[in-house]
This record gives structure tokens, sequence and C-alpha cells, in this order.
């Protein structure tokens, strides 16, 4: 792999995962403890419940998978949670969590990212896992972003501000 493209690569993800906290922190800021488990029906997840669910992917396929730690996720759990934590607890955990992934993604040589790793019990390589959990980051906050418009009733103003 050529370095510098590994080495931008390595730097536009560590970026992504510092701008999805922040869109995180907008979100969870704006919202109570009962909001942040609240859900519509038994299909959907909470903000709690999604929140929990990226941390655990994170850990097994940034901390585990690239970072080489033991694997310490129970996934259920994630899903199973109904209370427990407000929502600056949830993001202490988030940011907390985000911060130990940036350092794995920040300290890795880009020349180990086409390493083979099994974070899930899929070989892919170093590249592939941190590829999954920004992807994986950025569509669960997304749906965060929508519940927590939905629930405040208002935009969030996480872009260019516009006018109304």
């Amino acid at each position: 792999m050529d370095y510098e493209i590994g080495v931008l690569f390595l730097k536009a993800s560590s970026e992504k995962l510092g701008a999805m906290t922040g869109f995180l922190a907008s979100c969870l800021n704006r919202l109570s403890d009962e909001q942040v488990w609240q859900r519509r029906s038994v299909h959907e997840n909470t903000v709690g419940n999604l929140v929990l669910h990226l941390c655990g992917n994170a850990r097994q396929w940034i901390m585990h998978g690239v970072g080489e730690a033991t694997d310490v996720r129970v996934r259920d759990e994630e899903f199973s949670a109904e209370g427990g934590l407000g929502p600056a607890e949830l993001l202490r955990t988030f940011e907390q969590t985000m911060q130990e992934a940036r350092a794995v993604i920040d300290s890795l040589p880009p020349e180990r990212l086409l390493d083979r790793t099994v974070p899930q019990g899929r070989e892919v390589t170093k590249l592939e896992a941190i590829h999954q959990v920004v992807g994986h980051v950025q569509q669960h906050v997304g749906q965060i972003i929508l519940l927590t418009k939905q629930i405040c009733g208002t935009d969030l103003d996480l872009t260019i501000p516009r006018p109304r």
C-alpha cells in the first residue's frame, strides 16, 4: 500500500470519529434521561442503545481487531439496556471509547493497514476494520440525529446554520 495513502486514510478516519463525537454531543446535550431511553415501538432502538452499540462495536473492531486488545464485547447487552445511564454518562462513555479508538488508529503504522485480523469472526484487513467502524459510527450517529430532531421538534444546526 502506498504510504501516503495510508497516512491520509488513518488521519481522515480519526478525524471523522472526532467529528461524529461532536455531533453526538450536540444531540445528547439536548436530551433528558427519559428521552435517551424512549422508544415508540419494540422494534426501535433507543438513543441509549445506539450509543452503547457504537461503543461495543468500536471496542471489538478497533481496540480488539486493530489494537489487539482482548475482546470484551457482550453485544446483546447493548440492545437489552433500558436505562441506568443518563445523557452525560452516555456521552462520557462514548467520548472515552472514541478517544481510545482514535489513539489506536493514530498509532497504527500505515504499513500495517493490510495486516489481517478477525473481529466478530470475520477475517478482514485492519484497513477494513477501521473503515467498518467509521461507517458504522456515521450510520448510527445519523439515526441519533434524526431521533433527536424528532424528540425535540427542532433542527439541530449541526452544519451551516440556515436562516428560518
